[in-house]
C-alpha cells in the first residue's frame, strides 16, 4: 500500500539527519529551504510510483479473478454481474451494455458441495438483505446456466434469512439504563436490541454467527455490565430450531430475528460486590 507523501518525505529527512556529512551541511529548518523542497519533490515522485503500483496490483487481481479456470470466487463475481431484464451477447458471458442499476444480486457466496457448487444469492431491499423473487430467481438461474463451466452442476438458492431465537440476561448499570433497557438520559429506547440487529446486519454474507462475538458487542453497550446468553437457537425453512452451542452457519447466508417474540431479554440491575 502506497505511503503518504508526508511519510516518504519524513523518511528522507531521517536519512539526512542520520548522515554525518549531510546533517552538518543541511541545517535549515525552513519548509522552503531548497534542500527540503527537493525532498518534497522526490517524495511526491515516489508516492506517484507507489500509487501506480497499487493500482496495477488491483488491476492484475481483478483480471485473475475473472480468468479461467473458474474458481468459486469467479462464480461470486459473475453472480453480482447479473442484470435483471437483459440478455447476454450470444455465445458470451457478458452484456452489450453494463448497467449497474440492473445488477440485482448484492450478495453471493459459492461453496463446493457433493456433485456440484451451491450458490447463495440475496438482494438489498430497504437497506437490508432479502431473497430474490420467484421471477428474479428464475432469470438468475437461466443466466447462471449460460455462464457456468460445462458439466458443472449448480444448486442455486435465495431464501429468507435463517431465524435466530435468543434468550438473554442483561445485568445493567442502574445509573445508565432502566429496568426495560432504555437509557435514562432519553437518547435510546432499545440500545441492546439495536446492537443485536446491527451485529447481525454486519455479519459477512454466508459468514459464521458466533455467540461470544455477540456477547462482546453487547458488553460494549454503555450501561451493560454483564451480558449473558441463556439460550440461542436457529433454524431455516420449516426445520425445528437447533441449539447454538458456540457457532452457526446460516443456510440462507444471513441471519435475522424474524419475530419480536424470538428475542427475550431479562434486565437485571447489577449490584456491585
Amino acid at each position: 500500500m502506497a505511503r503518504t507523501i508526508s511519510q516518504i518525505q519524513q523518511a528522507l529527512l531521517d536519512q539526512v539527519n542520520a548522515d554525518a556529512t549531510l546533517s552538518s551541511l543541511l541545517t535549515s529548518t525552513s519548509n522552503v529551504a531548497i534542500w527540503r523542497l527537493w525532498t518534497y519533490i522526490v517524495a511526491f515522485c515516489q508516492w506517484t510510483i507507489e500509487t501506480l503500483f497499487d493500482q496495477h496490483i488491483n488491476e492484475v487481481n481483478n483480471i485473475i479473478i475473472t480468468q479461467k479456470p473458474h474458481t468459486l470466487q469467479w462464480y461470486v463475481y459473475m453472480a453480482k454481474q447479473f442484470q435483471y431484464g437483459d440478455a447476454l451477447i450470444p455465445d458470451t458471458d457478458t452484456y452489450a451494455v453494463i448497467d449497474t442499476t440492473k445488477q440485482l444480486v448484492s450478495y453471493a457466496a459459492a461453496t463446493e458441495i457433493f456433485k456440484g457448487i451451491r450458490i447463495k444469492v440475496a438482494k438489498t431491499t430497504s437497506g437490508d438483505l432479502a431473497p430474490l423473487s420467484s421471477s428474479e430467481l428464475t432469470a438468475f438461474t437461466s443466466y447462471a446456466s449460460l455462464i457456468k463451466d460445462a458439466g458443472v452442476r449448480l444448486y442455486i438458492t435465495s431464501t429468507n434469512a435463517d431465524r435466530l431465537i435468543l434468550n438473554l440476561k442483561i445485568y445493567y448499570n442502574a445509573l445508565v439504563l432502566d429496568s426495560t433497557g432504555q437509557r435514562l438520559d432519553g437518547t435510546g429506547n432499545t440500545p441492546v436490541q439495536d446492537t443485536i440487529s446491527l451485529f447481525l446486519e454486519n455479519l459477512p454474507f454466508n459468514g459464521l454467527y458466533i455467540n461470544y462475538r455477540l456477547l462482546n458487542a453487547l458488553a460494549a453497550v454503555d450501561g451493560v455490565i454483564i451480558p449473558e446468553i441463556v439460550s440461542a437457537s436457529a433454524n431455516y425453512g420449516i426445520l425445528t430450531p437447533s441449539i447454538i452451542e458456540s457457532e452457526y452457519q446460516p443456510d440462507a447466508g444471513y441471519l435475522r430475528i424474524a419475530d419480536p417474540d424470538d428475542l427475550t431479554i431479562t434486565f437485571i440491575p447489577h449490584v456491585p460486590i
